[in-house]
């Protein structure tokens, strides 16, 4: 694979990945049972970089390098959650594991949010690492199945599209 494809094929990973936390987004929001809150490196960053030079705040940069995209919290502020969205074409349950292994490192308490074109998943990563890698289907007592079902829709469109 030459450059030209090695950046082609970076891009389009890239992008799928933020088509997952644009659907992640709008599906919990549709469902008006919760405040989404963007969070990750992309949000944040930019404001802290330029305290980067001063050694205490090394470490808290590295931390939100590594921080989860989102945070939800319920209507009635009872519940806050810190979720990290990705897309998988295709995962082995080792792989799902190691990414849960990585938001750890950083953010114990997070949740994983898998986007594929089964359907969509989301645990606790906690759970994730203790099952082997094994990620539950997204419950309908988070967002419904037709509401579930309108997203998986919207994400093959971009699928088909590759």
């Amino acid at each position: 694979m030459d450059s030209i494809d090695k950046e082609i094929s970076f891009s389009r990973e890239l992008l799928k990945g933020k088509i997952a936390e644009v659907i992640f987004e709008q599906m919990f929001r549709d469902c008006g049972k919760f405040t989404i809150l963007p969070f990750g490196y992309e949000k944040t960053v930019p404001e802290v970089a330029q305290y980067q030079h001063i050694v205490e705040v090394k470490q808290v940069l590295d931390n939100i390098r590594h921080a989860p995209d989102f945070i939800i919290i319920t209507q009635d502020r009872s519940q806050v959650y810190l979720v990290e969205v990705k897309y998988r074409s295709n995962s082995s349950a080792s792989e799902i594991k190691a990414i849960a292994e990585q938001v750890r490192e950083h953010w114990n308490v997070a949740w994983l949010f898998l986007a594929t074109p089964e359907g969509f998943f989301f645990d606790p990563i906690n759970r994730v690492i203790a099952s082997g890698g094994k990620i539950a289907p997204l419950s309908n007592s988070w967002i419904d199945s037709d509401t579930q079902t309108h997203y998986l829709s919207l994400l093959m469109e971009f699928e088909k599209k590759r």
